[in-house]
């Protein structure tokens, strides 16, 4: 596979209009298939903005208005005959991606390879029912899924691992360091660890021992500072093993583990809470301030993946 060939993508929202930008930038043609009237309207404008800013980051050389003549969005899903790849970033709803699988294989070519946008659901799940279910897998992405270096491929029960080697090369020329799953597992690798150390963070808040913002603030101030040039594993091998040993033989029976969601966060949802988004989460915002967050982030984002970059982190 090379950057030529034309890769398919399904869904123009937030994060599918990230994952298009991403591989129009890495050299495709792209074919994004959008049902809803109103999203299609606002992705062209919407990856013009993204494309510009990687090129303003000097993370692409093309100019985005090139990069654009690439792209075709259509509501037909015929227009995806003959692709050898599609990705698919619609809702996180089974069902519905199961729909959309089954209508995609009576487009695609049998040995299409089928990637599936999903944080959570089992890929074997998804497989169910599909006349070639070994071209499913999952891709996991992070949002700015155009920026950061992050994939994850996750095989179900049935899938084919040549069909995930394939998409592991290419996602190396999407600017990926991408990250092979071989055994289906809900939530992949970085949900089940990230989830656990929100389950302690709740913990920690709900039962007195710290509030939100000192839990974010030793988080931030001492992972954040690691995570970046080293993982869990390598962390300990640069600061010495044993040391860890002893301190999970005391502390692992004392960590919650809890199988119920924190109330605090169901309260905040019950609230209308979606954070940064409508002003109103774990901290308070006015509409600027929110603003100057998501655009913070993304500027931080940027700098992240240079910094990975610099110090050649794989």
């Amino acid at each position: 596979m090379n950057r030529s060939i034309p890769i398919g993508t399904v869904g123009l929202g937030l994060m599918g209009s990230s994952i298009a930008a991403c591989i129009l930038a890495a050299g495709h043609p792209v074919t994004s298939l959008e049902v809803d009237s109103q999203k299609k309207a606002e992705a062209q404008q919407r990856l013009r903005k993204l494309l510009e800013q990687l090129h303003t980051e000097k993370l692409i050389d093309e100019r985005p208005e090139d990069i654009l003549q690439r792209l075709k969005i259509t509501a037909d899903i015929t227009d995806l005959t003959g692709h050898q790849v599609v990705i698919e970033a619609i809702t996180e709803n089974v069902e519905v991606k199961k729909k959309l699988f089954r209508d995609l294989e009576n487009v695609l070519p049998a040995n299409a390879i089928i990637g599936s946008n999903t944080s959570a659901i089992p890929v074997s799940i998804l497989q169910e029912g599909l006349s070639h279910p070994e071209r499913l897998l999952g891709l996991h992405w992070a949002e700015p899924a155009h920026i950061t270096r992050f994939m994850e491929i996750i095989c179900g029960k049935n899938t084919d691992i040549q069909y995930a080697e394939k998409i592991y090369t290419l996602a190396e020329g999407w600017g990926k360091e991408p990250s092979l799953i071989k055994k289906d597992i809900r939530g992949f690798i970085t949900n089940r660890i990230m989830y656990a150390m929100m389950r302690e963070a709740f913990y920690l808040v709900e039962n007195g021992y710290a509030s939100i913002e000192d839990v974010d603030r030793s988080v931030r101030n001492d992972m954040g500072c690691w995570l970046t040039l080293a993982g869990p594993f390598r962390f300990m091998d640069l600061t010495g093993i044993p040391a860890y040993l002893t301190v999970m033989q005391d502390l692992f029976p004392e960590l919650d583990n809890s199988a119920t969601a924190p109330k605090l966060i169901e309260n905040l949802v019950k609230a209308g809470a979606k954070g940064v988004s409508n002003a109103q989460g774990f901290y308070e915002y006015t509409p600027e301030s929110a603003e100057e967050w998501e655009n913070r982030f993304l500027e931080f984002s940027y700098d992240i993946r240079k910094l990975g970059e610099k110090y050649n982190v794989k």
